[in-house]
């Protein structure tokens, strides 16, 4: 597949995205959640366009030197096609811009698959939150990435 092209998530985006995440998640967030993290100065999206279609969506919150990603998703036809590792570098990109200095993540333990794509882009085991998601109370592993430099 060719790169996705990537941009930052307008309200144009919106009902694609809040489609994604309806499509990938139990417990998705609301339309409304989203929209509210348009005006969140601390929250940072970018969508993966494919063929003028919104293929997935990133999201993290970067709050002093910390950026922490709050959710990736990729619609099910372009799974496996390396959006998500598109995604993920989008993110970490950002993030060596803005001078953050490490990158948190929560993934759920039996997604072996976001688990080793975290793991391919530099994030590492960090430890395990017991019943974390509600939906299932299943665990989740948190993973973390370090830059090494301090925000200015």
């Amino acid at each position: 597949m060719n790169n996705p092209e990537m941009q930052c998530m307008t309200r144009e985006h919106l009902r694609q995205v809040h489609n994604i995440e309806s499509e990938c998640f139990a417990i998705p967030w609301s339309y409304d959640s989203f929209e509210e993290e348009l005006e969140n100065p601390l929250a940072i999206y970018l969508v993966a366009m494919v063929g003028g279609e919104v293929a997935g969506f990133a999201g993290m919150h970067h709050v002093v030197d910390e950026g922490n990603i709050t959710n990736i998703a990729v619609r099910r036809q372009y799974r496996g096609q390396g959006i998500g590792g598109a995604l993920v570098r989008g993110l970490c990109d950002i993030a060596a811009a803005k001078k953050i200095a490490k990158m948190t993540l929560e993934v759920r333990v039996g997604n072996h698959i976001a688990f080793r794509l975290y793991g391919r882009h530099g994030f590492t085991f960090a430890g395990i939150r017991k019943n974390y998601y509600v939906d299932t109370k299943e665990d989740a592993i948190v993973m973390w990435k370090e830059f090494g430099e301090v925000a200015q």
